[in-house]
């Protein structure tokens, strides 16, 4: 079994809240992630019916039998149980006493928001960062091309599978179980068809229109499906930073999916040697390395602090992340060799943001890294290594603690 860096992070949490929440896409190990990180707490699965009948029929009874707290997997199945779970934890007020578990954002957060505010400490937990299974030292030793084709759920590293047949079971599991749980589709096949317009889309400028012309539905339709994959954990929306330096900004989110391997299943790619020439190659392997500094965040327990920069002649910088007052850029580049070319949006971005600029970051698909004119460049499998992750968590906690402290 392969570490999760989150499990440091949901030990710290419980020592200073009642509830712990880990939420993510299904199969991105959440429940072993539970399990293994409070292994004498008691587990009940709430997607076990009878489990779920007791919830709900007698929710004061269901929680009366785990006194000293449990782990409740899939509690959005069961929403009625926050506002009790409110009520124990309040008169407890002992510190870790419940670890809830749920794929699903919408019910999850909702309930955290109405019931939960200030008792509980959360974690988005997505597929394996590439830092974890560095850490683990199962680091695959496949190409960059096979590394995106495979992609990063847990089940690929932990049992012999073939990406593509496990992608068409997930997806269909998603369709038959997931989506009717959150909304009242009754066309899967062109929802489907919409989730692989999407993957299309991944790394570009929502443009929510052709989105919608493309796929046949109205703009409204479009906009509430892509809520709904948000909310499953299939796909994010990317915000621009608000920091203009004196140009106009494109204001638009990005898409991205949260796995490049999904994605790649969803357009159709077969093999290794189809994704090396695929034109979808750049925007998936931007994807990658944007969920890596993701990751990173949320591992640590931290909200994204995550954003691109372009302006409307198209200077772009693919993540600016804020640190305090200052913006670190990173450019994202697929290829295996560097041009001159390749720091140009860089160096624009250094002329722009002056002494509000963090060390440049450049990430590509090369093996090696290295430092070049002031700008570190990253090898695709260095992207946010164990000491980036370190300096992340520790920032996190040190600005918390100033914000105690204020």
């Amino acid at each position: 079994m392969i570490p999760r860096a989150a499990s440091k992070t949901l030990r710290r949490f419980a020592r200073g809240f009642p509830v712990l929440v880990v939420t993510g896409p299904r199969q991105s190990g959440k429940t072993t992630l539970a399990r293994t990180t409070f292994p004498r707490k008691r587990y009940v699965s709430l997607e076990d019916p009878d489990e779920r009948l007791f919830a709900t029929q007698d929710p004061k009874g269901f929680l009366g039998r785990f006194p000293d707290g449990a782990i409740l997997d899939e509690i959005q199945h069961s929403p009625q149980l926050f506002s009790y779970l409110q009520g124990v934890v309040d008169r407890d007020r002992r510190a870790g006493l419940f670890v809830l578990t749920g794929s699903q954002n919408f019910h999850l957060l909702s309930g955290i928001t109405q019931s939960l505010a200030g008792r509980s400490g959360l974690v988005q937990l997505l597929p394996f960062s590439l830092a974890e299974l560095a850490a683990a030292r199962a680091k695959p030793a496949i190409s960059l091309d096979e590394f995106l084709l495979k992609g990063l759920y847990p089940p690929l590293y932990d049992r012999q599978l073939e990406p593509q047949k496990w992608y068409g079971n997930y997806l269909m599991t998603y369709l038959e179980r997931d989506v009717r749980q959150i909304a009242n589709i009754h066309d899967l096949i062109l929802y489907q068809r919409f989730v692989r317009m999407c993957a299309a889309r991944t790394g570009q400028l929502l443009n929510l229109s052709s989105l919608a012309s493309d796929c046949g539905v109205s703009q409204g339709t479009a906009r509430n499906w892509i809520a709904i994959l948000q909310a499953s954990y299939v796909l994010f929306l990317f915000q621009p930073h608000h920091q203009n330096f004196g140009k106009r900004l494109v204001k638009t989110p990005k898409l991205y999916f949260h796995d490049t391997g999904l994605a790649a299943a969803l357009l159709g790619v077969q093999d290794a040697g189809h994704m090396a020439i695929h034109p979808a190659r750049p925007a998936l392997f931007e994807t990658y390395v944007v969920n890596e500094f993701l990751k990173a965040r949320y591992n640590a327990g931290l909200a994204s602090n995550l954003y691109f920069w372009r302006d409307h002649i198209g200077t772009e910088v693919d993540i600016v992340a804020e640190d305090g007052r200052m913006l670190r850029p990173v450019e994202i580049k697929s290829g295996s060799t560097l041009g001159e070319d390749a720091f140009a949006g860089l160096r624009r971005w250094l002329k722009y943001a002056g002494v509000r600029s963090a060390a440049p970051t450049l990430v590509y698909g090369g093996e090696e890294s290295f430092a070049r004119s002031g700008i570190a460049v990253r090898s695709w499998h260095s992207v946010c290594g164990a000491e980036a992750a370190r300096k992340i968590r520790r920032s996190g906690v040190q600005r918390r603690a100033r914000k105690t402290d204020e």
